[in-house]
């Protein structure tokens, strides 16, 4: 790992106390344009989201309806009963986007992949950074609004299932992410990039996880654009475990 690496680890907590555990639930609130826009609006609005942190395993309830929860691996996506019967499910559900523009509707077993993937990038990051397989090297500092944040671009090992295989974080003087630019690929060859701003970090169980994230596109000249809000996600309860 590079120093940099080093320091935004230590930051959020350290891997000695992020290796004591094996999940993190999350009991978050989520809004912005996207749900609509994919034909799922308010099925993510209040879920309690389960991450195994060292497997790569996704479970969210309620999804889509009372009784029911949403599972994600890499390589297999379903929606179940809260008893584990399966409703239906997807292998290899990252090809049943070929094809996707932005305007492509969603079926539920697409939303279980994309939440279930991005879900577990967020809430393992930065500590997954550290995992075989990725990769990273520091850029040059961004500089604006009178801060400075150092960045790290990150390549992600092929079988993370993540938005793009390259990703650039934005490190703040205390060494907290605030800032995480990426396209989301699973949108379609016409999405342009993304600026995901998170912010309110507060210590769970000895990590820092933020609180509040904001999604924004980033316009052709470079730019931050304020509107549209593309993803809101506000973290209402954390428990590691």
């Amino acid at each position: 790992m590079n120093e940099l690496i080093d320091r935004v680890i230590a930051a959020h907590g350290g891997l000695d106390r992020w290796n004591a555990f094996t999940s993190v639930k999350a009991h978050h609130l989520t809004g912005g344009g996207l749900w609509a826009l994919k034909g799922q609006g308010g099925v993510m609005k209040d879920v309690i989201t389960h991450v195994d942190i060292h497997r790569r395993f996704v479970r969210q309830s309620p999804f889509g309806g009372p009784g029911l929860r949403s599972s994600f691996a890499a390589d297999r996506v379903a929606v179940e009963t809260d008893a584990g019967d399966v409703v239906e499910e997807r292998r290899d559900p990252r090809d049943a986007f070929a094809g996707h523009d932005l305007d492509t509707p969603w079926d539920r077993l697409h939303l279980a992949y994309f939440t279930g993937y991005a879900m577990w990038t967020y809430l393992t990051e930065p500590f997954s950074f550290a995992m075989p397989g990725f990769q990273a090297e520091e850029l040059e500092p961004w500089r604006g609004d009178g801060q400075t944040w150092r960045r790290l671009k990150v390549v992600f090992p092929d079988h993370i299932a993540t938005h793009s295989k390259e990703q650039t974080y934005y490190i703040d003087g205390d060494g907290l992410i605030r800032r995480h630019d990426y396209v989301t690929e699973v949108l379609g060859a016409n999405a342009g990039p993304a600026a995901h701003y998170s912010s309110e970090h507060r210590e769970f169980d000895g990590i820092m996880v933020p609180t509040r994230r904001r999604v924004h596109l980033i316009g052709e000249d470079g730019n931050v654009m304020e509107e549209p809000l593309i993803v809101s996600i506000d973290m209402e309860d954390v428990t590691f475990e």
